[in-house]
């Protein structure tokens, strides 16, 4: 029993033992150079890019028109004919449906004839007050039938203007049996096919939406509305609201942002159902390819400009929650470095603690490092593409 203890008690110590020599021998048969040492591994190191940057925030969106138009009858009639082909492209005042218009006409007319006897009326009055302005020095005629003369004549003009009036609504109907567009936009499908009757605040008869430029509608939290009001006060970073933030925007399925805007309005609240305030871009639009309804992927400027550390993502190691590189020193010794990473800028990664202008780090064959301080033969490589420079060996800069 004794022995049996000894031997459980001294397994491990064997073990690592014979591990450390099983890894030796496996390595070169004990080692890989004359004195039993391993070559350097070869790495390609790259020096780490400081260059000033603007941090850019991203949200979830969608698109919409500036201006939408639901166009509905002004008045009831049957419909007579549709001047436009569905989806197209349409300019103000593009004639889109015709409402049978004879009803119209004939009040306009009808009104036009009440016009005409009511400045006759104004005629025939004035007439008649001249006369008696011209018997009341005689006393010919008093002045009580002067004040009636008089009295005549202004109903007469009232009769006249509100007859003048009646014409000028009686025109406007008729004018609106010619829908129009309001707006340059895009026409969608005819809601209502001739022969049916339209009504007012009744029948929708299309939709138009403009073209050029388009909005993008995003939402934001409390803190990200909190982050640039305290940039703002701070003066690093101007509010949305004072001046228009540059904005990207890309779209589902692609990770590119090519339509770029600016910010044009920020809501004056925030909605306590969700936590969120609003926030809205405009987007030119000149060919037409972005239309209401489209999720967008929206990138805000989040900060003012500074100079920043930059590393490519292919360097970052990992040990549990911390994230660490190698730097090679002048007598190409590759040293663990503890960094802190910050957001993603054109493909690299922020180093907000643990690097700093001039280090040399390794950016190609990381894996091949088992441990700080160890000997590597670094040769030349791209920081921004990592394998794509020629293989140029480095020497020491000691």
């Amino acid at each position: 029993m004794q022995y049996q203890q000894y031997r459980l008690a001294g397994w491990p110590r064997l073990s690592v033992a014979c591990l450390a020599a099983l890894a030796l021998s496996a390595c070169g048969g004990g080692g890989g150079g004359p004195n039993g040492e391993f070559p350097p591994a070869g790495v390609g190191v790259a020096e780490v890019i400081v260059e000033p940057i603007v941090e850019w925030d991203d949200f979830s969106g969608r698109i919409q028109a500036v201006n939408t138009v639901q166009l509905q009858p002004r008045i009831t009639g049957y419909l007579d004919d549709v001047h436009f082909e569905e989806g197209a492209v349409v300019a103000e005042g593009d004639l889109l449906f015709t409402i049978d218009d004879r009803e119209y006409r004939a009040t306009v007319a009808s009104q036009r004839a009440d016009v005409a006897r009511a400045k006759t009326r104004v005629d025939l009055a004035e007439q008649d007050l001249a006369r008696s302005e011209k018997l009341v020095s005689a006393r010919a005629v008093s002045i009580e039938e002067l004040e009636q003369r008089r009295g005549e004549v202004e109903q007469a003009q009232a009769d006249l203007r509100a007859a003048e009036a009646a014409l000028d609504v009686a025109l406007l109907n008729l004018e609106f049996t010619r829908v129009t567009s309001p707006i340059d936009g895009r026409v969608g499908a005819a809601l209502v096919r001739p022969g049916n009757l339209v009504t007012p605040n009744g029948s929708v008869l299309t939709t138009v939406v403009s073209i050029d430029p388009i909005h993008v509608v995003f939402e934001g939290d409390e803190n990200i509305y909190l982050k640039y009001q305290a940039k703002a006060l701070t003066g690093e970073r101007p509010s949305s609201r004072d001046v228009r933030n540059p904005v990207r925007v890309g779209l589902a399925g692609s990770q590119d942002f090519p339509f770029h805007g600016e910010m044009d309005f920020v809501d004056n609240s925030i909605d306590p159902a969700t936590g969120t305030i609003q926030g809205r871009a405009l987007i030119p639009n000149p060919d037409g390819f972005l239309i209401p309804g489209l999720f967008a992927r929206v990138r805000l400027l989040g900060s003012g400009e500074y100079e920043a550390v930059l590393i490519h993502e292919a360097a970052v190691m990992t040990d549990q929650d911390r994230k660490f590189v190698y730097v090679v020193t002048d007598d190409n010794v590759a040293l663990r470095r503890d960094i802190v990473l910050g957001r993603e800028v054109e493909g690299l990664r922020v180093v907000e603690e643990g690097l700093s202008a001039g280090e040399r780090i390794v950016v190609n064959g990381v894996r091949k490092i088992f441990f700080s301080g160890a000997p590597v033969a670094p040769s030349a490589d791209d920081m921004r593409s990592p394998g794509s420079a020629p293989q140029v060996q480095v020497g020491s800069e000691g």
